[in-house]
């Protein structure tokens, strides 16, 4: 019986160096992801996400609606973004998630006020995410009694004694139970759908390539957009079963409510699909086995669960974090789906986070023509 042999010990770690170095892909890997992660869950996750966009409905100016405002700005939680005219336009700014917060007052705020009538500011808040929105809300009732002390003094000091001077009703819209599952489990759509997507095309074309069919499909006189769009339906179809069973899954489980309408649900969900579906294509032609394919699957996936808004609030990522999340299409999708189910947006509302997820199909799925190769190099 042979004895341990140093010399062939080392001679299989030295090829296995080898091999390591020969796929570029996976030590690509082995570096990148300990580095993304690091990045992501060091940097860009947030709990408390601060300087949320708050917009202002304001009847009047005066030195006490100034006062409650800066004091708002300085709680940090809230950055100004614009001043709107009315009501209308505020649940407009709500709906299509330009602003989370609007501030309201009233005609007569400040004459009610001096009087001793304790009006009352209202706060609107977009709940849709109460993780996002809850930090905040506390902040805005703290604020009234440190904003009566410092500017009740003298002959007002009566009314900033004893009870609030005036009354801050905050009006959660969208979700105002603050249940989590009406945000977790619409934004669940867009992880399943990216993960399952991009990696069953991810593995269509490295799967024939490792079978040998890929020769009878490249003597074929076929052209690069007939053979990737035609793999890419049936994958469709999988898609629009997999939605079904979620919004199933989300109403009659979960409860969440069905404010919008679920055809222009699934139109959206059609959109979104193909990008992925795109996505899963071009990584299919990039990668030489399924091992890679699915590596660069779980490369893709998670910027994709985690600074698209499904996880943690996206307004409380430093802005790098926010434009990574930009150019994915999940993070457009989510709000899509939140925006129709807990807000019923229509096609208006709706386009702002439709545009991108179409451009972002065309840009990649030109790429994947483009890199799509006619030979077996």
């Amino acid at each position: 019986m042979d004895h341990f042999s140093f010399s062939r010990w080392w001679a299989i770690v030295l090829k296995e160096f080898l091999q390591l170095k020969r796929d570029r892909v996976t030590f690509a890997m082995i570096v990148g992801l300990p580095i993304i992660q690091l990045l992501l869950f060091g940097y860009a996750i947030n709990s408390d996400p601060k300087h949320l966009p708050t917009a202002v409905v304001i009847s009047e100016q005066s030195e006490f609606t100034r006062s409650y405002l800066a004091a708002m700005k300085m709680s940090g939680y809230f950055e100004f973004v614009a001043e709107l005219p009315n009501e209308q336009a505020a649940r407009a700014a709500l709906a299509q998630g330009k602003v989370q917060f609007v501030v309201n007052f009233p005609t007569d705020f400040t004459r009610k006020l001096l009087r001793g009538e304790r009006p009352a500011l209202l706060i609107e808040v977009d709940a849709t995410d109460p993780m996002a929105a809850s930090a905040a809300i506390a902040s805005v009732r703290e604020l009234t009694a440190s904003v009566a002390k410092k500017d009740f003094k003298g002959v007002l000091a009566s009314l900033g004694s004893g009870a609030p001077p005036f009354d801050v009703r905050v009006h959660k819209l969208y979700n105002p139970e603050g249940l989590t599952q009406h945000n977790i489990v619409p934004g669940l759509m867009g992880v399943i759908l990216t993960m399952t997507m991009v990696m069953m095309t991810g593995l269509a074309i490295t799967r024939e390539r490792e079978r040998g069919t890929m020769e009878n499909l490249l003597s074929m006189p076929g052209k690069p957009i007939e053979v990737i769009t035609g793999k890419i339906v049936p994958y469709v179809f999988i898609g629009l079963i997999q939605i079904t069973i979620i919004l199933l899954a989300a109403r009659y489980l979960f409860e969440v409510p069905f404010v919008g309408s679920v055809a222009v649900l699934y139109v959206v969900a059609l959109f979104f699909i193909a990008a992925n579906l795109m996505v899963g294509i071009t990584l299919s032609s990039i990668a030489k086995n399924q091992l890679q394919a699915v590596q660069l699957t779980i490369f893709y996936f998670m910027p994709s669960i985690l600074i698209s808004g499904f996880m943690f609030p996206f307004q409380g990522m430093p802005q790098w974090a926010q434009a990574i999340g930009s150019m994915i299409p999940a993070t457009y999708f989510m709000r899509a789906v939140r925006g129709i189910l807990l807000k019923g947006n229509s096609w208006v509302e709706l386009w702002p986070s439709i545009w991108p997820m179409l451009m972002f199909m065309v840009v990649v799925m030109t790429f994947a023509v483009i890199t799509y190769r006619k030979t077996l190099d």
